[in-house]
């Protein structure tokens, strides 16, 4: 027997499907390869099967719901997710068995089928990868309904009370747990979004748009009505007709519910010749875009949930040597350090004036990339955090074993 001792864990995922999530999938990898025995139930896509081997990890998947844009969207969405991953958890118990329920949020609702199988035993692990309500207010403008507020409220509270372990993204959701959460801080470990650097490798970039454009500018993550993509077409906006700058190329890899909208601000302002919108692409051409790039962005505005978030975008461009402009957020700052130039937070003019910074400096894109490697190589990469990860679940068994 491994020195885990055959513990079987079980991960919980409602807002990606498995393998999809890099999150989820670097903690189920590095756990497998601890010893441990390792399924997730997550949604599932159209082409890919209800059950499968992923690498190891036993990936149990029910077909996905329609994505929510209301209120009562995200009653059926939630609704429905629990229900299905609830059925799905019963056949592995019987199937498989399993001693960690690990579930990683959004929604808070999985406490729902942690608080049950705790009944007969079953540890409860929290990976706190999302603030729920400062979410839900972020991605409503701040207009939000405050008794939905409240409610998410309840359920992160109710999740931090039964929760064995909580496992943070960082000091500030550490913090939350702590003080918000009232949960005991040695109950709480902090492993980072950390890039993993074998996955993440520059490419062969894209040679004709080099050579087309001056500079290209590169995003990459989810285009949501909270993650500020609509910032950034504002700034270009400002780049060209306050700034006067036409010498350059936005590549916008992603998708989301916002991004249709996004889609059509970019026509409005008359800036579809200097944006790309790639969609969802494959890994390797979203690495050839990434290459491609001379500076990477992060449009995330400052609010009270990515004040305190951790974009693992951020990470990645570091990972890649790619310079980066960003909105002046806590997180931000202590992710990237010198790698990131900073604008005023939500002020799309200065993200437009930081940016000509940086694309009539070549050198110092070159300084600050280094820069950001190093951080990388030297503190934030996967590798040293899979050293948290493993050390959480020793203490969640209290070394026995």
């Amino acid at each position: 027997m491994s020195k885990t001792g055959g513990k079987k864990i079980l991960m919980l995922l409602e807002n990606n499907p498995y393998p999809h999530d890099g999150r989820v999938r670097r903690e189920a990898q590095t756990l497998l390869a601890a010893g441990y025995s390792v399924a997730v139930i997550s949604p599932g896509k159209k082409n890919q099967q209800w059950k499968e081997n992923v690498e190891g990890v036993h990936s149990f998947r029910y077909p996905e719901p329609a994505q929510a844009n209301s209120f009562l969207g995200y009653l059926w969405e939630y609704g429905y997710s629990i229900t299905a991953t609830f059925f799905l958890s019963l056949y592995v118990l019987f199937r498989k068995g399993f001693d960690v329920i690990h579930a990683h949020n959004p929604p808070d609702i999985f406490v729902l089928i942690a608080a049950f199988y705790r009944l007969f035993g079953k540890k409860f692990v929290f990976d706190h990868h999302d603030l729920s309500p400062e979410m839900y207010f972020a991605r409503f403008s701040g207009e939000g309904n405050k008794i939905v507020y409240k409610v998410l409220l309840t359920f992160e509270k109710l999740t931090f009370h039964f929760a064995d372990r909580v496992i943070s993204t960082n000091e500030s959701y550490k913090e939350i747990a702590v003080t918000r959460g009232k949960v005991p801080e040695e109950k709480v470990s902090i492993v980072r979004n950390g890039p993993e650097l074998k996955r993440l490798k520059n490419a062969e970039p894209f040679q004709e748009l080099k050579e087309k454009y001056s500079t290209i500018f590169g995003f990459v993550g989810d285009i949501g009505y909270h993650d500020g993509v609509d910032n950034l077409i504002r700034a270009l906006y400002s780049l060209v007709h306050d700034c006067k700058r036409t010498d350059f190329y936005c590549i916008i890899i992603g998708v989301g519910d916002a991004w249709k909208d996004v889609k059509k601000l970019t026509t409005e302002l008359g800036l579809d010749q200097y944006v790309l919108f790639t969609g969802f692409i494959p890994d390797a051409e979203m690495m050839r875009y990434l290459s491609t790039a001379d500076i990477c962005v992060d449009p995330d505005p400052q609010n009270a949930f990515t004040d305190r978030s951790t974009m693992i975008k951020m990470t990645e461009y570091m990972a890649l040597q790619k310079p980066i402009v960003a909105f002046g957020l806590k997180e931000h700052k202590f992710t990237a350090r010198d790698a990131a130039i900073y604008a005023k937070p939500n002020d799309s003019a200065d993200f437009a004036r930081c940016l000509v910074k940086l694309m009539d400096n070549p050198l110092l894109r070159e300084e600050m990339g280094k820069a950001g490697r190093l951080r990388i190589e030297t503190e934030l990469a996967w590798h040293f955090q899979e050293e948290y990860l493993k050390n959480a679940y020793k203490a969640l068994f209290r070394d026995k074993i």
